[in-house]
């Protein structure tokens, strides 16, 4: 009865049949991580994993403020301060 790893008398294609499968599964697993790491994390965030700001986040809304005039550059940074705080984006605030 000839296996798969008989290779000594050139019946079988050898132990090197086995190493296919470990390469597709290596390309699959990477493209997969590839996926995950650029694709498919900026739906839920940056790509180190910082949250995005969305159009109705409270920075992008005081952003938008400051953009248009109503609050001066001093409040702007106190405000923005607080909400990096609160929401703990840039790891406690401005420094």
């Amino acid at each position: 009865m000839q296996t798969l790893a008989n290779f000594g008398d050139g019946g079988g294609p050898g132990p090197w049949i086995l190493l296919f499968p470990v390469i597709w599964a290596l390309v699959i697993g990477g493209g997969v991580m590839l996926l995950r790491r650029s694709v498919w994390r900026g739906r839920r965030g940056g790509p180190w994993g910082q949250s995005t700001v969305r159009g109705d986040s409270p920075i992008a809304v005081l952003g938008r403020r400051f953009a248009s005039g109503e609050i001066d550059e001093d409040e702007y940074w106190r405000r923005l301060s607080v909400l990096n705080e609160e929401f703990g984006r840039m790891g406690g605030g401005v420094a």
